[in-house]
Order: C-alpha cells, then sequence, then structure tokens
C-alpha cells in the first residue's frame, strides 16, 4: 500500500472514476493519505461524486507519473465519517481547510477497501498491489 500511496503522490493528480447509473464519470483529484494503515481519499458530501460513491462505492483511480509509468486502482470506497480520519486527511493538505473542516457536515474521506493496484510501463512487467 505504501508503494501505490507514493506514486499517487508523486503523480500529484489522479482521476477518479466513478458511475452515476450507467454513465462513468471521471474527474481529477488529489488528496490521498494513509491513515491506521488504510489509503484514504477525500471529497465534500454535497459533490456528485460523494453522492456517486454512496450509491455505487466501486472506483476506479488512474495516474501518471513523471517516468512514464501508470497506476490503475480498483476498490470499494467506504466512509469514513470519524472527526480523527478527517482530521488527519486535512492535516496533509492545509489548504483545503480554507474550504473543509473536521468538523463540519459537508467533509468526507474513504478508505480503499479490497483494493488492487496495477502498475505499469512499455518496458516492464506489470506489478500488482493487493491491499
Amino acid at each position: 500500500m505504501q508503494r501505490v500511496y507514493d506514486f499517487l503522490k508523486t503523480a500529484g493528480v489522479y482521476y477518479l472514476a466513478t458511475a452515476e447509473g450507467d454513465q462513468p464519470r471521471v474527474r481529477p483529484f488529489g488528496t490521498v493519505d494513509l491513515f491506521e494503515n488504510k489509503l484514504y481519499i477525500q471529497t465534500g458530501k454535497v459533490k456528485d461524486v460523494a453522492k456517486q460513491m454512496v450509491a455505487n462505492p466501486k472506483i476506479e483511480i488512474s495516474a501518471m507519473a513523471p517516468d512514464g509509468k501508470w497506476i490503475r486502482v480498483t476498490a470499494q470506497a467506504v466512509a469514513d465519517d470519524r472527526y480523527e480520519a478527517k482530521a488527519h486527511m486535512l492535516d496533509a493538505y492545509p489548504d483545503l481547510k480554507a474550504m473543509y473542516s473536521a468538523d463540519d457536515d459537508n467533509t468526507i474521506v474513504y478508505y480503499l477497501k479490497n483494493a488492487t493496484a496495477t502498475i505499469c510501463s512499455f518496458t516492464e512487467a506489470p506489478v500488482v498491489i493487493e491491499f
């Protein structure tokens, strides 16, 4: 899991895919955190992406690193509404504190469950990481 976290941090931006009915939805994200040995992402409860993850928690994440390798993570997003989990994320991304608070009714963090990450390149065999 550390390797997946490091990859996503190095990439800086990753793309989160959800489903809205039968329509895929993809958008850029930048938050990723390790908390209590789980990989977390963050958003606002009022956003469509949060509503989509409630309706269907199956997600995919994709990102490309500066070295040309890319990652695809398939997982189930599990909401964690605990203050501690939200505070840890916001401490890792202090700029978000202008929009979010660990004790507001909007901030939500999700940990990735039953996750499979595949790191690929054009020159090496894929690396599969399950967590």
